[in-house]
């Protein structure tokens, strides 16, 4: 936590009140504790707060729940992570004591529940500890009958005491959240707040006070990147989607399943990951453009029907929540390890869009990009985020959606004569007529996953599949030529350009911030748009001594991830080089700091 000021304490003894202009907050406990929930009403109260928020979960890959954790932080100013280290742990047990106590900076508080939890002495050192009997006062609040269930909302009344939070708008978010539920539930929720609230946490103890944030361009809304994806599909105009649950793409599956017949349209449920794709195919083809997803394992199973859809030029959009692979590997982890099957995950040349939304604004713009571009180059779009953004919450301006909105809904306007593959086209882009659609010269086209001739009849011409190879091929170049290039983030030349994807971008943001106020030469450059890669790259690279690609995956045989491999590829550059983790968890700001000086190292010593 940051002071900007203090306020010394009372004639009454009351404690000292700090301005601070941000905190990372971390609770640890068991996923049954509903730590979540707290972690979801702080960071919910910072966007309607107009302040910048961003969290960061893990949850227990087993149905019988487990150690879980929660950290959120929020400032006054711009937040691009996280947080390496938090500034208050909430721990439940002792299990989340020991574990997560070194997480928190030195001089950090750890509020903890003293029913289940004895301080170690020989931490309370460098920690100052406050011991609170939670479980036996929420049950004293809310009655003997409700055990100690409520205890994750009394902590939320102790956070939103020691922070100095706006107690009315927690008290409505707390009654959004069990709208529809018996009043009775309410009522419990309300009084376990407020009993947390109540409760003294002592005269050593000082409390602390945000300053207030810049104002903000229009309302906030405060969602997590699995609902900005959602909601930027049905903004879009998809009315059609089907799918298999799998974590994490499931919430998205969720969504929409409940919010598409608000607006005529549908979400199937299919008995398996190939009949998802493989109707949502048919969706699309009927005239508008439609979606599946799932994650890794799921994404392994939809790669036949995918190769199908190339192969007959639909537009179709398929949403990928990257986990911890291969196999079934680590479901509620963190990875970036499906680039490749996002590229060429499919038998024979298959070109399809890959883009990487890097927040969760860019998850809501990006499905509507990724409707467009499916559209109007009659594609299959991959939309390859991960579970990182997938469960962070963040803030950002609520978007127009008047101007946003739109609706893709097929034609029907009679047309003389139709060929959907015709060569004659130079950027080989090719436009569907929905069927029924009557043509004057009654000659019909038809799709297949055979090689056809333009209007889709089969065809075994070597001529003609070279020519239809490179009409697939075309409009993908076509694509990529309207692609802006990235901005570097930072000086456009120097020492070291860090090159990230996905949702990487946040913590290598606050990387080249930390570097620079060292004095140190490091610049950032993100890639939204992996496949195809937009202009103008090469010219970046060339401007720095050092390009190294920080990716959530392993680093290979060779010693560069997945898109570090792509840039080679495409460069033949050998001073890309990556700095790659597997452990299932977000980069850290000091990781990565710590990793360009050990690969500026070896690179200069191997130069």
């Amino acid at each position: 936590m940051s002071d900007s000021s203090v306020v010394a304490p009372n004639a009454g003894g009351a404690p000292k009140v700090s301005k601070i202009s941000e905190a990372v907050i971390r609770i640890a406990g068991n996923s049954q504790d509903g730590i979540q929930a707290i972690g979801g009403f702080l960071a919910r109260l910072a966007g309607r707060s107009e302040q910048e928020v961003m969290t960061f979960m893990t949850i227990p890959s087993t149905i019988s729940g487990g150690p879980s954790i929660f950290q959120v932080r929020i400032g006054s100013g711009e937040v691009l992570s996280s947080g390496d280290d938090a500034d208050v742990l909430l721990c439940f047990y002792q299990h989340s004591y020991e574990e997560h106590i070194k997480s928190l900076k030195k001089g950090g508080i750890v509020l903890y529940d003293s029913d289940h939890i004895e301080a170690k002495p020989e931490w309370q050192k460098d920690y100052h500890h406050l011991g609170i009997p939670i479980s036996s006062l929420t049950v004293e609040a809310i009655g003997g009958t409700a055990k100690d269930k409520g205890k994750n909302i009394y902590s939320l009344g102790l956070i939103a005491k020691m922070f100095d939070l706006d107690l009315p708008k927690l008290e409505k978010l707390i009654t959004e959240r069990f709208a529809g539920k018996d009043q009775s539930i309410v009522k419990n929720a309300l009084a376990a707040f407020h009993a947390g609230y109540a409760h003294s946490l002592g005269n050593v103890l000082e409390t602390f006070k945000f300053v207030d944030s810049k104002g903000k361009d229009g309302q906030q809304v405060v969602m997590n990147g699995n609902e900005a994806i959602g909601f930027g599909l049905i903004a879009a105009g998809v009315r059609f989607g089907a799918g298999y649950p799998i974590t994490p793409w499931s919430d998205i599956m969720e969504l929409l399943r409940r919010e598409l017949p608000k607006y005529g349209g549908s979400f199937i449920q299919t008995e398996d990951e190939i009949a998802a794709i493989s109707m949502a195919i048919g969706g699309s083809y009927a005239g508008r453009v439609a979606v599946t997803g799932s994650s890794g394992p799921g994404i392994s199973l939809k790669t036949e029907a995918l190769g199908w859809a190339i192969m007959a030029e639909m537009p179709l959009v398929v949403i990928d929540v990257q986990r911890g692979g291969p196999s079934t590997g680590m479901p509620t982890s963190i990875e970036q390890s499906d680039l490749n099957i996002a590229c060429f995950g499919s038998h024979g040349d298959a070109p399809r869009v890959v883009i990487a939304p890097a927040d969760v604004e860019d998850c809501f713009y990006s499905a509507i990009e990724a409707v467009n571009i499916a559209k109007k180059y009659s594609v299959p779009v991959i939309l390859l985020t991960d579970q990182g953004i997938a469960t962070r919450i963040e803030a950002f301006t609520e978007p127009n959606l008047e101007k946003i909105c739109q609706d893709i809904s097929p034609t029907f306007t009679p047309v003389a004569d139709h060929k959907p593959y015709d060569l004659s086209k130079a950027d080989g882009i090719t436009q569907h007529l929905p069927p029924g659609t009557w043509i004057q010269s009654g000659k019909y086209p038809i799709v297949t996953g055979l090689e056809h001739d333009e209007l889709g009849h089969p065809t075994g011409s070597p001529k003609l599949h070279m020519q239809m190879m490179a009409k697939r091929r075309k409009k993908l170049q076509a694509l990529g030529n309207t692609l802006p290039t990235p901005k570097v983030y930072g000086p456009p030349e120097g020492n070291v350009l860090l090159v990230g994807w996905g949702s990487t971008q946040g913590p290598i943001k606050e990387a080249v911030d930390r570097a620079r106020a060292a004095g140190d030469s490091v610049s950032s450059l993100h890639i939204k748009h992996l496949n195809p890669l937009p202009p103008g790259l090469e010219n970046i690279f060339a401007g720095f001594n050092n390009v190294l690609v920080v990716e959530m995956n392993d680093e290979g045989l060779y010693g560069f991830g997945q898109l570090g491999g792509l840039l080679r590829q495409r460069y033949c550059d050998p001073k890309i080089r990556g700095i790659n983790k597997t452990d299932g968890l977000t980069f850290k700001v000091k990781e990565i700091l710590e990793r360009v000086k050990t690969n500026v190292a070896d690179g200069l010593r191997k130069h």
